[in-house]
């Protein structure tokens, strides 16, 4: 029993202290992991955010297309925010209440689906809640002039990059009855708009899919950002007008006027054609 007892006992000497360093490192290892981890998911985060998220928001900047995130971790639910980052259109669509609030305070302007995996939307929180800071986002834009942003949009006028025209998938006040494309939002109320900042920011990073594929390899310059700006901003004063909305209705209704007309001149002769001599067999065959 004793020679037991002395195997099990704690080594002694160099042995004890090979055993004791051997511990320390461990320990050292395990630390520098578990603090390194965080760090790294707010680095993940930071770049996250460069990318998808600071075209429509800031850190202490103040508002843009969406709401100051300074403190958000702590204003929200962690579980509501990870789900709301991960899925806003169907958070939306359920009926929250949250998600519906900000929809009305921000314009109507929607949180697009960004298609974070959940990992993403971890890296994104912990660097929201990290104290991070971003500013203000956007460049401050010359003065811009209407009558070339119209040109621009409609595409009378070329961008320096080689972007495509505006009006191939939005639509404004001001373009006539017919407007534009409808692919993107009508832009005539649209929170891209509200203010020089939340429009340079967006369109010098924009952070939906569609946008981003097209305009990330034919950036706008300042002054073609100034000139859009401008005539957008002098759109939405004028609002649509309801005499526009009329006009498409009565084009539509004698589209289809026209188009029932030229049916009744082609076919009409085939469809006399076959009944005229129908009804005069029925006829005499009724008179024998």
């Amino acid at each position: 029993m004793t020679e037991s007892v002395e195997r099990l006992s704690l080594p002694k000497g160099p042995a004890l202290l090979l055993v004791l360093l051997a511990a320390l490192a461990f320990l050292t290892l395990a630390t520098g992991v578990a603090f390194a981890q965080p760090s790294a998911q707010a680095a993940d985060g930071e770049a996250l955010f460069k990318e998808k998220c600071v075209a429509c928001h800031t850190i202490g900047g103040g508002k843009l297309v969406g709401p100051d995130l300074q403190g958000v971790t702590e204003r929200q639910d962690p579980v509501w925010l990870k789900q709301w980052i991960l899925a806003p259109d169907q958070v939306l669509a359920s009926g929250d209440p949250i998600a519906t609030g900000l929809f009305k305070e921000y314009n109507n302007v929607p949180m697009p689906n960004l298609g974070l995996t959940p990992d993403q939307v971890d890296a994104l929180l912990a660097y929201l809640g990290g104290g991070a800071t971003t500013g203000g986002a956007g460049a401050e834009l010359p003065a811009g002039d209407a009558v070339s942003g119209k040109a621009y949009f409609v595409g009378d006028q070329r961008f320096s990059n080689g972007g495509p025209h505006c009006i191939s998938c939005h639509s404004v006040a001001g373009l006539g009855s017919l407007g534009g494309g409808n692919l993107g939002p009508d832009l005539t109320n649209s929170g891209y708009t509200q203010s020089e900042t939340a429009f340079a920011s967006f369109i010098s990073a924009p952070s939906t899919q569609t946008m981003n594929s097209i305009w990330a390899s034919t950036p706008l310059t300042l002054q073609e950002q100034a000139d859009l700006y401008a005539f957008l901003s002098k759109a939405a004063i004028q609002q649509r007008e309801p005499s526009s909305l009329l006009q498409i209705a009565l084009l539509a209704i004698l589209g289809a006027a026209l188009l029932i007309a030229l049916a009744n001149l082609y076919w009409g002769k085939r469809l006399r054609g076959v009944r005229k001599p129908m009804v005069e067999r029925a006829r005499a065959a009724a008179k024998r």
